[in-house]
């Protein structure tokens, strides 16, 4: 007996020696893996490699046809598919934004959502301060404008009549006049806007007659959605249906479903045709500009100077915000948001990339739909990061090519009146170059200069765009990790009101019961 336990001991003890000494060879991949793990990638990341080849085409398919030559006709031809690419993404720009924020807004309680928007409007306007900020700084340290070059670029481009007037006071009144549209139906298409008309005035000086002309103020309709308008209906909306318990419950149901719907037409549809159509649209754009060399040695430095101040805002600045208030790696955040914005910079409108840019932050960063829906809606309206800087660059641009100095008080009106502008400004292609008028007329600089920027505007309005999007993106990652702990607590509050309300419901049912049964034994004992 003692021997058997001398050997089983033994062989314990050597087996364990065996298993620590022995050495587990490493596990070679074969190249059949590697081939299954780079499939496997693939079809994981097929739509964003789409795009990107989409991209990558049609810059090749433009340079190429325009080496051909082709007619006006053949490159309406070419870019159709991506005008109905356009059409279909605008097409459900109002209806995706009615039923998300309405559903975001029904599944928070009003204290949530305050302290959400909150810090979303906080992250705004630090965000586009900061922006104007640095492109204020890009164009002072390269100094882009010469005064030489004005009658050159005039040249190239036709400079088109000064048509609009405004203030800083008419764009604030403006932007509280859409916030309340008068009727909602006009408020889907339409918007108000201030314009000063030239009314014709006859001044009498003894016995001659002198024409002459007044500015009058008056508020005109132009076409585009009021998305502020609708923005802040439906915020109210949302609230005061998710505070009306049972009674609201069905009016819910209706716009998830509504949402959910739409959501799959955009995956469905949009999303796979994207490609095609993003290829289609640049190809186009590409094919119709005219005298590409001439307009880069024209206005190559005051592009670079945007190009570069977008980068440090996009790469720099908005990076570092996100990872200081998340812990997180903004290089995998933005890996998630390639799709998004790569559709922003081809379709040139933040509006447009509103569905691509929901299914990248709640598929692929697993964002809360309450967030997305109200902090990537809203934004997708006021927060202009790349907008405030490209107004910024161009007005300090234009008075440096006007040979104008610029002291410290016109520098800090430049950055406020450039936020400010981007606040107004819609969510449309080249939108900036309408809000313009207004930095400028706060400088007291020439307005008609701003159609000499129409000839790179194609360029810079699509990476201004992206970087909208990109804000507007890493915004909605900041507030929900701000606001995770509120939204859990929330849902198990609700989730614990529902248990209560089932208990609830249980008890009536067996009180309902046994008083069933009770008269039942009664009528039989009757009987």
């Amino acid at each position: 007996m003692p021997f058997r336990m001398n050997v089983d001991t033994i062989e314990k003890t050597t087996s364990q020696d065996d298993v620590e000494n022995t050495e587990v060879p490493p596990i070679k991949s074969t190249p059949l893996d590697n081939l299954q793990a780079v499939v496997d990638w693939f079809g994981a990341n097929m739509l964003l490699v789409l795009t990107i080849l989409g991209v990558s085409a049609g810059l090749g398919l433009g340079f190429l046809g325009r080496l051909a030559s082709l007619s006006p006709g053949s490159i309406m031809i070419i870019s159709f598919p991506g005008e109905i690419l356009m059409r279909l993404l605008k097409m459900f720009i109002l209806p995706l934004i009615i039923s998300s924020l309405i559903t975001g807004m029904a599944h928070m309680d009003a204290r949530s959502s305050g302290r959400m928007g909150f810090r979303a409007l906080c992250y705004y306007l630090i965000t586009t301060i900061l922006a104007a900020i640095v492109g204020i700084a890009v164009v002072l340290l390269i100094h882009p404008g010469d005064p030489g070059m004005r009658n050159s670029v005039a040249v190239t481009v036709a400079v088109e009549p000064e048509t609009v007037r405004i203030s800083t006071l008419d764009a604030i009144l403006d932007i509280v006049r859409n916030m309340i549209p008068e009727n909602l139906i006009q408020a889907c298409f339409q918007q108000v806007q201030t314009t000063y008309v030239k009314k014709p005035v006859v001044i009498i000086v003894g016995r001659e007659n002198h024409s002459d002309f007044t500015l009058e103020h008056t508020l005109v309709y132009r076409d585009g959605t009021n998305v502020m308008g609708m923005i802040v209906f439906c915020i109210t909306f949302g609230l005061l249906v998710g505070q009306l318990g049972p009674s609201g419950k069905v009016m819910i149901e209706f716009f998830t479903v509504l949402n959910e719907i739409i959501m799959k037409i955009v995956t469905l549809i949009i999303v796979w045709y994207s490609p095609f159509g993003i290829m289609c649209l640049i190809a186009g754009k590409v094919m119709s500009i005219s005298d590409i060399a001439i307009t880069a040695q024209m206005l190559g430095l005051y592009t670079l100077t945007v190009i570069v101040g977008l980068l440090i805002h996009g790469v720099i600045t908005l990076p570092t915000i996100f990872w200081l208030l998340t812990r997180r790696n903004p290089a995998t955040y933005f890996k998630g948001m390639i799709q998004a914005w790569i559709t922003a910079g081809a379709t040139a409108s933040s509006a447009a990339a509103l569905p691509i840019t929901f299914r990248c932050l709640e598929e692929n960063n697993k964002i809360d739909p309450r967030v997305t829906r109200f902090v990537v809606s809203v934004g997708a309206t006021v927060n202009m990061d790349g907008t405030a800087l490209y107004e910024a660059i161009a007005a300090i641009f234009i008075a440096q090519m006007n040979g104008i100095p610029l002291g410290f008080g016109d520098i800090i009106t430049v950055s406020l009146t450039a936020t400010l502008a981007s606040i107004g400004a819609a969510s449309i292609p080249s939108s900036a170059l309408v809000t313009m008028i207004l930095v400028l007329t706060a400088l007291g600089l020439p307005t008609n200069d701003v159609s000499l920027l129409f000839a790179v505007d194609w360029l810079l309005d699509r990476l201004r765009t992206s970087v909208n999007v990109l804000g507007d993106g890493f915004g909605a990652g900041i507030v929900y990790y701000l606001s995770k702990e509120e939204f859990d607590e929330m849902d198990e509050r609700m989730r614990l009101e529902s248990l209560e309300l089932g208990m609830a419901g249980q008890k009536i049912s067996q009180i309902h019961e046994n008083d069933e049964s009770n008269i039942a034994q009664t009528s039989e004992t009757k009987m």
